[in-house]
């Protein structure tokens, strides 16, 4: 087994810093999305390509299925150090073990309350007897042949003085990573650095290696990225954080946020094994398995982190992205930038759409399109490729491989839900039926005996183009297909045909080998 295996690397090359993924613990504690075994799994092997460090699987005392998952998470991926999280409490720190006991590389987490509020509140007890009980626990996890990183739990209201004294405490003991949460968010960033810059100067056992000092940051004042960042930049050496920055509450540090930092900032002289490359895909699975939907708005990874709808922005990223976009797209897994098209776009971002989608027009036509198109832009939240083509003239209807032609649908309380689809495909018809458990189930399930493709929902939204119950829906679709993630966007006054029209969009995009 590799005994402290980030300690003797961080000696070597004290310019790494460690990457510490708490999605499938800290971030599962969100309510309502829990994973199975098999999602966990699934979520691990791709923490595992992403290139994280260290994952922390689960916490194997609080029930059966975590112990379970942690010990399949350990035969399931190898390079990664498997941690499990544990109380100071003996039977914890046994289960945990136990649990662990098929990892290549483990480590036990182990550690207490020290600020004075848990320590007077939580415990009913004082401060030389949570030192006790911090000491023990640490002890008696390093007996069982495993890494052991220390935490010192709400360490961000903890009295400085106090918390050296644990720290130190805790490496004499065996831990060779002292955790350093700010549990309820509370700490500003100087504050926060601050902090891990005292504990820097006045632990023995950080100066000379032997231990290192790990960030956990929460984000209920919306600075866990940036208390991270601070506690790095003033020696910590391991960042603990999650895909999406799921966790309790306003969640925890993202981990896609902390990667980029430090690819964008080239002056920050550390190193990480991430693989940026992977975010996006990451993200998507996450946000996927978790059925916790990204914000449009998410630094990195949310939808419109590339997307531009301003016209002097759109004007400036078609001359030279480096204008207004600090990260190339394709180094988090995208293809390109998005331009939006809005009421507030230029010519230069409908000249470029035009070409992309094959028109070429001179600059008379071009003048009278953009005034059509400021027009519609103002009715319109957002212009599609549809609209653009209507108004230069063009049918997108004659390029589309897969039209509807017609649905009809059955449905209602106490009747099974009933769907006929009549599709276009090629210039040819086809008609399928199909039920479901309700009618875009069978809907889809009837238009997929048309299709022959393996294709996977993986989000949808419906949005109200105005506010009577009479008028039309707008329905966003993702379709995933051959590993590939397709939008697709179907408007009507009934929200099933919308919903079909949206999907049937994103078939019309797949890669030509992949069309029906």
């Amino acid at each position: 087994m590799r005994e402290a295996f980030l300690i003797n690397t961080l000696n070597k090359m004290s310019d790494r810093l460690i990457f510490f993924d708490t999605t499938l613990r800290d971030g599962e504690q969100v309510p309502g999305c829990q994973l199975n075994t098999i999602e966990k799994i699934e979520v691990a092997r791709q923490l595992e390509s992403l290139g994280v460090d260290v994952i922390e699987a689960g916490f194997p005392v609080s029930s059966p299925g975590d112990f379970n998952s942690v010990v399949e998470i350990s035969r399931a991926v190898s390079r990664p150090v498997i941690c499990a999280l544990t109380r100071a409490v003996e039977n914890d720190i046994n289960v945990a073990a136990e649990s662990l006991k098929y990892a290549k590389y483990r480590r036990i987490h182990t550690g207490i309350g020290t600020s004075d509020e848990h320590i007077r509140y939580k415990f009913n007890s004082t401060r030389e007897e949570i030192l006790e009980r911090a000491v023990a626990a640490v002890k008696y996890a390093a007996s069982k042949r495993a890494e052991v990183e220390f935490y010192a739990e709400d360490a961000g209201r903890t009295d400085n003085e106090y918390l050296a004294r644990v720290a130190e405490a805790a490496i004499k003991a065996g831990a060779t990573i002292i955790n350093i949460p700010d549990t309820t968010g509370y700490c500003l960033p100087d504050e926060y650095g601050a902090k891990i810059r005292y504990l820097m100067e006045h632990v023995d056992g950080l100066a000379n290696g032997k231990a290192i000092l790990s960030t956990h940051c929460h984000n209920d004042l919306g600075m866990a990225t940036a208390n991270t960042m601070s506690g790095v930049l003033n020696g910590a050496r391991q960042v603990e954080v999650t895909i999406n920055g799921v966790g309790e509450r306003a969640g925890n540090t993202s981990l896609e946020e902390i990667a980029m930092i430090l690819k964008c900032h080239h002056d920050i002289p550390l190193e990480c094994g991430i693989n940026t490359q992977r975010i996006t895909a990451a993200s998507r699975l996450v946000s996927s398995l978790m059925s916790m939907p990204v914000q449009f708005n998410k630094a990195i990874v949310g939808r419109n982190a590339f997307a531009h709808s301003s016209g002097i922005h759109q004007d400036g990223v078609l001359k030279n992205t480096t204008t207004y976009e600090i990260i190339d797209p394709k180094d988090v897994g995208l293809d390109e930038s998005d331009i939006v098209l809005t009421a507030r776009s230029g010519r230069a971002a409908l000249r470029h759409r035009l070409s992309a989608l094959g028109v070429k027009v001179d600059i008379i036509a071009m003048n009278r399109i953009y005034e059509a198109f400021l027009k519609l832009a103002d009715k319109k939240r957002e212009l599609t490729d549809d609209d653009i083509l209507m108004l230069a003239g063009a049918d997108l209807s004659a390029k589309k491989h897969v039209k509807l032609e017609a649905l009809e649908v059955t449905t209602g309380k106490g009747v099974v839900p009933d769907a006929t689809i009549k599709l276009n495909v090629n210039g040819e018809s086809f008609t399928a039926q199909s039920t479901g458990n309700g009618p875009l189930d069978a809907s889809i399930k009837a238009l997929k005996k048309i299709i022959l493709r393996t294709m996977t929902l993986k989000e949808m939204t419906i949005q109200a183009l105005s506010k009577g119950s009479d008028d039309a829906c707008k329905v966003h679709m993702q379709v995933e297909n051959d590993g590939h993630l397709y939008y697709g966007f179907g408007s009507d006054t009934d929200i099933v045909t919308a919903s079909v029209e949206a999907y049937i969009d994103c078939i019309n995009k797949f890669k030509p080998q992949e069309n029906g």
